[in-house]
């Protein structure tokens, strides 16, 4: 009786590339070629939620890790070469970054090292929240320009940390590429000295070694297998220190992606409407005749109530009394928004982006046990000040809306009066009066934004920057065209006259001339730059301890997506040690193999290579079983499932099939390792030249197994923690999933309940007969030992008898 349950089957559209289960829950990803991302429940195979691809992120899905609270799932794209992090529960993308090379394979693991500074850091983690408020969700009519953030994200953008304890998202790629991003943002190693290209990965819970799978050419330039194990005893010797300085600076990256959405919105709040003034005021100089200047045309307006034609033919056609108070209405809306976010959002992220970056300042300076980590005060001294100088541009900006909003008020006010004057309309009482400190005040709004400027035609095509607060929201690297003025103001004044002052760390340069984009990139430069050198360091730190060269790819693979092939690899946390699983079809094809390492790279193992010998008789169920000679001939795939049993996919040779019967085993560990034979590895040979000398143990299948009718399996994926597995097929559409631990005697019957509630295509009532004629087969003998006096269990059978030929019928 099969030990596995049925739980789902489904047929795709699409063929899938990628597939992982949840750690935490029922749930599986999956990844098609077209370059969309699925959920799947385990019940009934239903899909919960689909990520479609899209232009900013990328088309073509690489590789696919799940965080190991199974809240956020990654996923890298080998078109724009990024790396992609999304939200489960709503299927929401939370964050993006950028790689150097493509993506090839990911890991993401969990810490499970205990030691009291870690208890004690765990309890105190939380310090921040007493001493900085909550920031504020970002506004709901916010719609970002980049197309991956959705309302109110702030808060699952502070969240992407998720539990305190240390997880590290492991990346490989192209030319030995490998990085290390603690809580799957901040990188904190980025390492070198791996050759080929990265097939799989997999970082020791205790941080003592990361196993990596390469594929490397050989000198006749022949593509090989080769098991690397790189020694990362800095990462484990200093766990509580990293897990601080990762905790920190994931902290930091997340407040700097909180910035960043936040100038995002001001830049959305600020309306290109705001620029007809000075669009219009330019094209009215390039049409007038008069060598009259604008400012002496409003100047007049103001002293004497009369306007050139030229003028007032602006005023009336181009601008209108409509216009012009709508335009008002935008300004002042507009800068409202803005100066909300400055003080709400920008000041706010900026306060406790200072906290950070002065608490990580304060573990520099403790060099005992931060100095080998990269830690290095002056860097962060530099991000402090730019941080500094950011605040300093914020508040800038708003002493330039506040001013600004002023003088449009005023302006308005008086250029609504005129125009009504103009039109010989009714002017409302209250706008009427006008007092002699009301004329001067425009007639200063004036002289200082209405003088016409060449260099800004030349550089943006007009003559006048009535506009000043859009100038801060532009990312450029030119000056600001109208910076604010400084005559008069009594502490710069102070600060040029001092020697003491002009040049003190304690004060932040403020940029006068440059935009907030300008400070804000800056800023983000100077932290990237001291966040990078603790990466480096690490990287540096972590050597190659073993190079084993395993076995040669074979032809037939080439077209074989790389995700499903072997070797697997698997860390065992409690005895801490790496496994690797893997065939060497083209020297031992009916041989499964075992690579067993410690994850201390010094550390010696027994049986560190074995086999598992495929050539297993099934015993025969029926007569037609009987009498066909099948016997397992390769394994297709194999996976982990737990620290002591390996699941995988077998096929049995068949002569009434060309393509074999497929079989899904659960394999234990322990009749593997149970040889005592020893293989010594001559390090002048790869492992498929010694093969023949590696000891060999006999398949023993037991009732861990189970015939896959109907499906030509390929590949699987499994979670041992949820008890569960994917089967997908060689054309890789045909799904089918199982629960592995079920031992239940109507398993049949549930098995074809399920099938029959499949809607993709399959044959439900082919499902459903089987079972059913096997039953009624066992009742019949029990019926004739039973005794003659029970009629009431003969009346039963004969029911059930009348049943089934009734099916049979329909």
């Amino acid at each position: 009786m099969p030990a596995f349950r049925q739980v789902g089957e489904k047929q795709l559209p699409n063929p899938v590339l990628c597939m992982a289960w949840s750690p935490k829950r029922d749930l599986i990803a999956l990844a098609n070629t077209t370059g969309e991302l699925l959920l799947h429940r385990l019940a009934s195979f239903q899909r919960v939620w689909s990520l479609p691809p899209s232009e900013f992120t990328g088309k073509e899905i690489t590789a696919l890790a799940w965080r190991p609270d199974g809240k956020i799932l990654a996923f890298s794209l080998g078109d724009t070469k990024q790396v992609v992090l999304c939200g489960v529960e709503k299927a929401e993308i939370l964050h993006v970054f950028p790689m150097q090379n493509s993506v090839t394979c990911m890991h993401w693991m969990e810490v499970t090292e205990e030691s009291s500074a870690l208890s004690s850091f765990y309890n105190s983690e939380d310090e921040s929240k007493l001493f900085l408020p909550k920031l504020p969700t970002l506004p709901k009519s916010y719609s970002t320009t980049s197309k991956i953030f959705s309302e109110e994200k702030s808060d699952e953008i502070m969240n992407l940390m998720g539990e305190v304890r240390l997880n590290v998202l492991v990346l490989g790629g192209d030319s030995g590429f490998v990085e290390l991003y603690a809580y799957g943002m901040y990188k904190i190693a980025t390492l070198s000295g791996v050759s080929g290209t990265c097939r799989s990965l997999s970082l020791s819970s205790d941080l003592k070694s990361l196993s990596v799978i390469t594929e490397v050419r050989s000198a006749d330039g022949d593509p090989q297998i080769c098991y690397v194990q790189l020694d990362t005893r800095l990462l484990s010797d200093c766990l509580p220190e990293v897990t601080r300085m990762a905790r920190k600076f994931t902290h930091i990256s997340t407040l700097l992606q909180y910035l960043h959405l936040s100038l995002t919105c001001m830049c959305e709040a600020w309306e290109d409407i705001l620029m007809q003034m000075d669009l219009r005021l330019t094209k009215f100089v390039q049409e007038k005749n008069t060598s009259t200047q604008v400012q002496d045309e409003f100047l007049e307006l103001l002293l004497w109530g009369q306007s050139s034609p030229e003028l007032q033919a602006l005023l009336m056609n181009q601008l209108t009394v409509k216009g012009l108070k709508k335009l008002g209405q935008s300004i002042e809306s507009s800068y409202s928004s803005i100066q909300k976010l400055v003080i709400s959002h920008l000041q706010s992220g900026s306060e406790a982006l200072l906290y950070h970056l002065s608490e990580v300042k304060g573990m520099s300076l403790w060099k005992q046990k931060f100095e080998p980590l990269g830690l290095d005060a002056a860097a962060i001294e530099g991000a402090i000040t730019a941080v500094g100088s950011f605040s300093l541009k914020a508040n800038e900006l708003l002493q330039v809306i506040d001013k600004s909003t002023k003088n449009f008020k005023a302006f308005f006010r008086w250029l609504y009066v005129a125009m009504l004057r103009m039109c010989e309309e009714h002017v409302p009482p209250e706008l009427n009066k006008m007092t002699q400190k009301d004329i001067a005040f425009v007639a200063d709004f004036l002289a200082e934004h209405f003088s016409e400027n060449e260099e800004l035609f030349d550089r943006k095509g007009k003559y006048f920057n009535v506009e000043r607060v859009g100038q801060y929201l532009k990312d450029e690297d030119e000056d600001l065209v109208s910076p604010p003025n400084t005559k008069g103001n009594q502490w710069l004044k102070f600060l040029q006259e001092s020697l003491h002052l002009k040049e003190s760390p304690l004060l932040f340069p403020s940029f006068p001339q440059k935009s907030l984009h300008f400070v804000k990139r800056m800023m983000e430069g100077v932290i990237q730059q001291c966040l990078q050198k603790p990466a480096e360091v690490i990287g540096r730190s972590v050597k190659q301890a073993v190079f084993l060269p395993l076995y040669g790819v074979p032809e037939s693979s080439e077209n074989t997506p790389r995700l499903f092939e072997l070797p697997s690899l698997w860390n065992d946390k409690k005895a801490k040690m790496h496994h690797v699983v893997f065939c060497m079809p083209e020297v031992s094809p009916r041989k499964l193999f075992l690579l067993r390492r410690g994850t201390d790279p010094h550390r010696l193992i027994p049986n560190s290579v074995v086999s598992l010998d495929l050539r297993h008789h099934r015993d025969a169920a029926d007569e037609d079983a009987a009498a066909t000679p099948n016997y397992l001939s390769s394994c297709l795939d194999a996976r982990f499932y737990d620290d002591e049993m390996l699941t995988v996919v077998l096929r049995g040779d068949c002569e009434r099939e060309e393509s074999g019967w497929r079989v899904l085993a659960q394999l234990p560990l322990a009749s593997a390792l149970s040889c005592e034979a020893e293989f010594t590895w001559d390090p002048d040979l790869r492992l498929d030249q010694q093969s023949g000398a590696i000891p060999c143990q006999e398949l023993v299948l037991v009732n861990q197994w189970r015939e896959l009718e109907n499906m030509k399996a390929q590949f699987v994926a499994v979670n041992g923690i949820r008890k569960v597995a994917c089967v997908l097929s060689a054309n890789l559409r045909h799904i089918r999933v199982f629960e592995m631990d079920v031992e239940d005697e109507d398993d049949e019957g549930a098995e074809s309940q399920n099938a029959s509630a499949d809607q993709d295509g399959l044959d439900a009532t082919m499902a459903a007969e089987g079972p059913a004629e096997e039953s009624g087969e066992k009742e019949e003998e029990e019926e004739e030992e039973e005794e003659e006096g029970r009629e009431r269990g003969g009346d039963a059978f004969r029911k059930t008898e009348e049943q089934l030929e009734s099916e049979e019928a329909l």
